[in-house]
């Protein structure tokens, strides 16, 4: 491999080839050797072995036999796969005992799962949705994504799936309606195979695969999740999934309900419900998927509405003006 630099102005690694190398190789092998100042151009070939110096003359440099080079790039890839043919054999005969065990119609399954850490709530996402055949069910609560929190988080699994067939159902806050990015995305899938829906509140993340598997958070920082296999506990999900569904308005049929006729925009109906129920301006935000600016400029416009000067007034004139009665 390159060295003292060399990796910075001629990098590419082992098993490839420049065009400059190739082109030198080949006249090499045609002549039988090169000047040792054409090399130059390509301290791959040098580097990789595929030229050596001529013991006749310094000056040039001669080529070795494609049949041997190859041998030299061959060997240490075969004993890399010999030994971990090896080890998988070891771990297999380590396990099989056990495989037995588990194979026993009384034998105790894993229900629920912890799954500490991104890396492995990830794999084992990754597997379920590897393995998933008819249909994953998503909740996606939240404003735009974070790339560096993407727990249970369904987007980037979603292409793969829906090139298998998979079914995908979606569920957005209402929110995600004004988000550009995540409208481009949803773009991108419009062939049948991928729904989605928005709904004014959601509460936390959820995926569902072939209604065997689900996972859930459990931590406000979604570093630990649940992995859910018993069929009781996933079975109430898809119904909670499915209640949720049916109430949830296509992202294609555009903003819902975007001014009701006592001029109050669907989203500060639901934030008025929030607001009576006494949830604080973090939470409300939280819930509905919008940061806590944005939550306080509707509670102003709510507030300009209806008449009110404090937030205690604006509590009682929500109640007495029959909104949320008209929003039920």
């Amino acid at each position: 491999m390159a060295t003292n630099g060399t990796e910075a102005t001629h990098p590419h690694a082992v098993t490839e080839m420049c065009a400059e190398g190739s082109r030198l190789y080949a006249s090499a092998l045609r002549t039988g050797r090169i000047p040792r100042t054409d090399a130059e151009a390509a301290p791959c070939l040098m580097e990789f072995a595929l030229l050596h110096p001529d013991p006749d003359d310094p000056g040039w440099l001669r080529p070795v036999a494609p049949a041997v080079a190859l041998a030299q790039r061959l060997t240490p890839i075969e004993r890399e796969i010999a030994e971990r043919r090896r080890r998988s054999i070891v771990l297999s005969e380590i396990f099989e005992p056990f495989m037995t065990l588990s194979a026993r119609e009384d034998a105790p399954t894993h229900a629920i799962t912890v799954l500490e850490g991104l890396d492995r709530i990830n794999a084992a996402l990754d597997l379920a949705t590897g393995q998933c055949r008819t249909e994953v069910l998503t909740v996606q609560p939240g404003g735009r994504r974070s790339p560096e929190n993407r727990l249970l988080e369904a987007l980037d699994r979603d292409r793969p799936l829906i090139e298998r067939g998979v079914r995908i159902r979606t569920l957005y806050q209402h929110t995600a309606r004004y988000s550009a990015d995540r409208l481009a995305y949803v773009d991108r899938f419009t062939d049948g195979k991928a729904e989605y829906r928005t709904i004014d509140e959601l509460v936390e993340r959820l995926i569902i695969c072939d209604e065997t598997v689900a996972f859930i958070p459990v931590q406000e920082d979604r570093q630990v999740a649940l992995e859910l296999r018993h069929p009781g506990l996933v079975r109430y999900l898809v119904k909670v999934f499915e209640f949720m569904w049916s109430r949830a308005v296509p992202l294609s049929a555009g903003t819902p309900y975007e001014t009701a006729p006592d001029g109050i925009t669907d989203i500060q109906h639901s934030i008025a419900k929030l607001l009576v129920e006494g949830h604080v301006d973090e939470a409300i935000a939280r819930r509905l998927g919008m940061n806590v600016r944005t939550c306080r400029a509707h509670i102003a416009k709510l507030a300009t509405a209806l008449g009110s000067g404090s937030r205690a007034q604006l509590g009682y004139l929500i109640a007495r003006s029959g909104m949320l009665n008209e929003a039920d």
